[in-house]
């Protein structure tokens, strides 16, 4: 048997001369990409920075981190979960009939392709883009980047959605036919036990990616922690800049574990 795949190994098709040329290729593209990177050098104290940010996080503002007041970082940690919360669930559930329009097994191809165009074009503009613009609209603060979470949050949401619908097994609806179950029968014993488990794992990943991105919508007055991160850092106080890091990398990690733990309680149930 050994010799056999041996002798097979052997007499394999030999294609040296397209791997040579593919991976000429991949290097010229490579190597012409990186013609356009621009080294300008890091700045004269650059390094110095670098070091203080460490040491700000292994050393942070006692005060700043367990202040519980409207400044305290506990409080703006607390607003920028909520910013990610409520901008998560507004956009799962806006991209629900984005998402169902857009099935190719639901609708027609027409209207499916419109609805995905149009789900494209939402998916376009950066988060970051989307926070300039509502700013304008709302003013700055949380309002703001619940907003800007709502409407990034629609694309992603949408596609996985969508997937999940496509994936529906229609046997299942075909013996609730065959059963005489009527149509909400059919939605409530064949559909929605099919989708609710992949539409709240996709919410919750949404969720852990709208927790970082509201971090940074925090920089263009979108409320949350990212303001008061920039401000410090600019002024050079290195303590309450490590308070605020400390808080998030605690955050992100609580986060994340639950997160985790949903998900997989939800995939093997």
């Amino acid at each position: 048997m050994n010799k056999q795949i041996e002798q097979a190994y052997k007499d394999r098709p030999r294609s040296t001369v397209y791997q040579i040329v593919v991976s000429v290729i991949v290097v010229a593209l490579i190597a012409w990409s990186g013609s356009a990177v621009e080294f300008t050098g890091g700045g004269a104290n650059g390094g110095q920075i670098a070091l203080n940010i460490l040491k700000g996080i292994f050393h942070p503002d006692p005060k700043l981190l367990f202040n519980f007041t409207m400044q305290g970082v506990p409080y703006l940690l607390l607003e920028t979960v909520c910013i990610a919360f409520l901008g998560t669930l507004v956009g799962a559930v806006l991209a629900i009939p984005f998402s169902f329009l857009s099935a190719s097994n639901l609708m027609p191809a027409p209207i499916a392709r419109l609805s995905r165009m149009a789900i494209m074009a939402i998916r376009t503009v950066p988060a970051f883009v989307y926070g300039l613009m509502f700013i304008r609209v709302s003013g700055p603060g949380a309002f703001t980047g619940l907003l800007t979470m709502s409407v990034c949050s629609i694309g992603m949401v949408s596609k996985m959605y969508i997937e999940a619908i496509e994936d529906l097994d229609i046997r299942i609806l075909e013996s609730l036919d065959a059963c005489g179950c009527n149509t909400m029968q059919k939605i409530r014993y064949g559909i929605l036990p099919q989708l609710i488990p992949n539409f709240a794992s996709t919410v919750i990943y949404r969720f852990d990616i709208n927790l970082r991105d509201a971090t940074v919508l925090g920089l263009v007055g979108a409320g949350g922690i990212g303001a008061p991160l920039i401000f410090a850092m600019n002024s050079y106080r290195w303590n309450e800049a490590g308070a605020i890091l400390v808080g998030l990398i605690v955050l992100v990690l609580i986060v994340e574990y639950i997160s985790t733990r949903i998900r997989v309680k939800l995939t093997r149930g």
